[in-house]
């Protein structure tokens, strides 16, 4: 089987991390992957907020577990948090960011780092709060939460099991 193929049909999502952080050359690889996303009509309007301050994170998961209505983690100990943002002018603002977090998880994987898509990066960043965590982190401009792509190293029972496929889930038209 192609390798490419491969990596895509076993990525599993994460939920268990290892306190190890994910060195910098492999992180930058998938971020920069990301980046590489297919965009509407080319126009490459997301922005990435690379987040590995442990105080940094620790209120994203609190923001994120309020607006979840839990006070568990929701970045389930990953050390890494890739926030996408998307210009909210564009029509296809949350498709180009869902593509983002497609191309990191599966760069991800290939690199054998774990990653999971968490949602609720939307009312974060809608809210005052979030809104100045970006200003904090330099981001300007009017961005609209996409998702978070979380990453790290899995615990031995960290990743997800493989479900089967459900069957019938394609139509061929010929």
């Amino acid at each position: 089987m192609n390798e490419v193929v491969q990596a895509l049909e076993t990525r599993r999502s994460c939920r268990k991390f290892e306190n190890r952080q994910v060195e910098p050359e492999k992180l930058e690889q998938i971020v920069e992957t990301g980046l590489w996303a297919a965009s509407g009509m080319g126009q490459q309007a997301t922005h990435l907020v690379v987040v590995q301050d442990p105080a940094d994170i620790a209120t994203l998961i609190r923001m994120n577990a309020q607006i979840m209505g839990t006070s568990g983690d929701p970045f389930y100990g990953a050390p890494t948090v890739v926030v996408v943002l998307s210009d909210p002018a564009r029509g296809t603002c949350v498709e180009d960011g869902s593509l983002v977090i497609g191309n990191l998880m599966n760069a991800a994987h290939a690199l054998g780092v774990a990653p999971c898509w968490i949602h609720r990066a939307y009312e974060e960043f809608e809210s005052d709060e979030g809104k100045k965590l970006l200003a904090k982190w330099g981001v300007e401009g009017t961005w609209r939460g996409v998702g978070h792509c979380i990453l790290g190293y899995a615990a031995p029972d960290g990743e997800a099991a493989t479900k089967p496929r459900k069957e019938g889930r394609v139509t061929f038209v010929r």
